[in-house]
Order: structure tokens, then C-alpha cells, then sequence
């Protein structure tokens, strides 16, 4: 297969590019559970070295988007419904406990940057462009985690938000969740600088919990909710 080189984006290491167009071809469809992930063949189809390819596997691999089966090579997975469930209640619990911490402990300059961040993000909304606001999303979720003030729950939260980053990616293409997260986000930082704690905990969550709604949706399964019971090669 001839080189299809990454498109230019110098604000990205290459292994995050390759992650995110490799993450977005398995929840699209495009590379199904079973698809053997070639290393060698993923370097020559992005026109890189090896090493970001690696990287970007294993990161994948973190995610369960992937597994290294011992002397065949890596696979693409699919996550059963429970897990990713469990996977977004983790993730959201973290963030809730962080949004909380956070709503006592920043600063008025932390507050009123994380409240800038959240308002630049609203053209990236305007303009539908998913790869810019994803972008913007992860940077607001950031200044939020670093608002705790503890690098232990910062690290924690990043950790849970990265074993969901591609399906909170892929669920910004779903109708109009765009302007549905933004405004979801100013609820969220509304509560912060007013200093409203718990709320800001629930906002948070139900934030989180509605993009595994959304990411469901986009996957064609069903998203479990309260009420509820609980092969080919690339080349």
C-alpha cells in the first residue's frame, strides 16, 4: 500500500495522530474486531518510523481497543457493553470528585481561565468542526482536573478519561451533541465559580454518562441506564 501521510498537525505528537485515525477506524467500522494491526504495514501506510506506531498501539491497547496476542501480533477487540458501562461510571466518578474539589479549591484566575477556555470553544461549535473542539474538550477537562490541586486525582481522573478518549471523541459526530456538550460545559463552570461543589460534582457526571449515551448511540447499542437490569489483515 503506497504512504497516506498524517495530515499536518504540529500541535500533536505522531502517535496521538495515529491513535486518534486508527481509534476512529475501529469505531467507525472500518477496521472490525478481528483485524490484525500490522506494525511494519501501519508505518508504511502513515509514512512514519516504527516508534510512534508502537506507541500508539500500545496506548491503544490501554484503551481495550487492541490486545497483543503472544506471537501473532496485535488485534483489533471489541469492549462488551458491561465494561465500557463501567469504564464511563469510573471515569465520570473521578471527574465528579475532581469538579467537586475544585469548585472550593481554584483560584479566580484558575476560574476565570477555565471560564475562557469554555468560551473560545463555542466557535469550534459554530463551525461543526469535531477534530477542534474535541481538541478544546480535552484542554477544559484539564484545567478542571488541575483545579483539585492533587496531583494524585489529577492523574487518576486523566487515567480513567484516557480509556474513553476515543469514544468520547467519535460521539461528537452524533447529531447535535457539539452544542449539547458546550452547554453541558457551561453548566458545569457556572457551578464551579459560583463555588457550588455538589453541584458541580452532578453536573459533571451527567456529562460524562451522557456521552457513553451518545458513544452507544453512535455504536448501535443500547447505553444501560438506572432503570436498568443491571479476521483480516491490514496492509
Amino acid at each position: 500500500m503506497s504512504a497516506v501521510p498524517l495530515p499536518v498537525d504540529t500541535d500533536r505528537p505522531l502517535a496521538e495522530q495515529i491513535r486518534r485515525a486508527l481509534s476512529d477506524e475501529i469505531l467507525g467500522g472500518a477496521l472490525p474486531p478481528g483485524t490484525r494491526l500490522d506494525e511494519i504495514a501501519l508505518a508504511r501506510r502513515f509514512d512514519v518510523s516504527r516508534t510512534p506506531v508502537r506507541e500508539a498501539l500500545r496506548e491503544m491497547a490501554s484503551a481495550g481497543l487492541v490486545e497483543h496476542q503472544h506471537r501473532r501480533g496485535v488485534f483489533v477487540i471489541e469492549i462488551p457493553d458491561q465494561r465500557l458501562a463501567e469504564m464511563f461510571e469510573y471515569a465520570a466518578e473521578m471527574e465528579a470528585v475532581c469538579a467537586r474539589m475544585a469548585a472550593v479549591k481554584m483560584t479566580r484566575a484558575e476560574r476565570e481561565e477555565l471560564l475562557a477556555v469554555h468560551l473560545d470553544s463555542h466557535v469550534h461549535v459554530v463551525n461543526e468542526d469535531v477534530d477542534a473542539y474535541d481538541a478544546a474538550n480535552l484542554r477544559f477537562h484539564e484545567r478542571l482536573f488541575s483545579g483539585c490541586h492533587n496531583s494524585y486525582l489529577f492523574e487518576a481522573a486523566m487515567a480513567a478519561r484516557s480509556r474513553v478518549l476515543a469514544y468520547r471523541r467519535v460521539q461528537f459526530t452524533v447529531g447535535d451533541r457539539l452544542s449539547t456538550s458546550f452547554a453541558e460545559h457551561s453548566g458545569i463552570v457556572m457551578a464551579i465559580v459560583r463555588g457550588e461543589s455538589e453541584h458541580a460534582a452532578e453536573q459533571i457526571r451527567d456529562h460524562v454518562l451522557s456521552a457513553h449515551r451518545t458513544s452507544q448511540n453512535y455504536l448501535g447499542r443500547r447505553a444501560p441506564r438506572e432503570e436498568d437490569d443491571q479476521s483480516s489483515q491490514v496492509s
